[in-house]
């Protein structure tokens, strides 16, 4: 007997919809922490609506083909394990609609409040006029930071060809390319003099034996995006040391660490980092100023 007989409406696929993912043991982390709002996600996605849903479309009953379109993208999220992301094409960050798949991470960085305040209150939004982003992945970052300071230039900078591809995409999406510049560079090495207000960045930062344990839909992600040596460090080292370099003064660098935070403030012991709350979740995101940081 097929299990979705007797499902007509919108709610029905979406319960049984969160039913299985929960069932089925599918980890939540790349946009959603619960099966239900994964389930919406993919069931509003197969049936071409925009989140949040109407509520009275959740009593409307689904087609045929529609209700075949919705079962099939929930069974692949089941059998795939791939991140819900990559099955839609799409992630929300900073209130922003991007183009993502497996080239680049899943944006989810609680750096997005930050962004959405202009990086204030740590420095003047409307000083600042120049911000590199770091490991830019599918530009989430860059772009949020030129939608969010309209009078800004921003640099988005990534070794990996593909990660800048999606990231173009991106910057061409939300209309920023005079502002928005793709860098291929490997931290620092691709920028030459460049100066700037603000360095901002979510490098790799997991740890060799944290990454083998990683549930199956992080191992669908570049692992260069991800994976940074023995103690997650081995990318973000390498930012702090050039970052007073590259920073105009008054300007600070933030950066995303996670579950390296330990390991980070263990091997900066004289470093006066500055870790920031978030009203929304997340933490591991630290802040120093370009007068804190040790000479290059």
């Amino acid at each position: 007997m097929d299990e979705t007989e007797g499902l007509e409406t919108l709610c029905d696929f979406m319960r049984w919809g969160a039913s299985r993912l929960r069932a089925a043991g599918v980890h939540f982390g790349h946009g959603t922490d619960n099966p239900v709002d994964e389930a919406l996600s993919l069931v509003s996605h197969a049936l071409h609506l925009d989140l949040p849903v109407p509520p009275e479309f959740f009593a409307a009953r689904l087609t045929p083909t529609e209700r075949r379109e919705v079962v099939a993208l929930l069974t692949r999220r089941v059998e795939e394990r791939d991140p819900a992301a990559y099955l839609t094409g799409q992630a929300w960050f900073a209130g922003l609609s991007f183009a993502v798949d497996q080239r680049v991470l899943v944006p989810r960085s609680p750096i997005a409040e930050i962004l959405e305040k202009g990086f204030a209150p740590w420095i003047d939004p409307a000083q600042v006029n120049r911000v590199l982003d770091l490991c830019t992945g599918s530009g989430c970052i860059a772009v949020a930071a030129a939608h969010y300071l309209p009078h800004a230039e921003v640099d988005a900078a990534d070794l990996c060809d593909d990660a800048l591809a999606v990231a173009r995409v991106n910057i061409e999406r939300h209309r920023v390319a005079q502002r928005v510049t793709t860098v291929r560079s490997d931290v620092y090495d691709g920028l030459g003099c460049r100066d700037y207000d603000v360095i901002v960045s979510n490098p790799p930062y997991v740890p060799q034996a944290e990454y083998v344990d990683l549930p199956v839909e992080y191992h669908r992600e570049p692992r260069l995006g991800l994976l940074a040596g023995q103690d997650g460090l081995d990318v973000v080292r390498r930012i702090i040391a050039g970052a007073r370099r590259h920073l105009r003064p008054g300007g600070i660098l933030i950066a995303e660490v996670g579950s390296a935070e330990q390991a980070l403030t263990a091997a900066y012991p004289g470093l006066p980092f500055t870790w920031i709350d978030f009203v929304r979740g997340g933490g591991g995101v630290f802040l120093l100023h370009r007068s804190e940081l040790p000479e290059d």
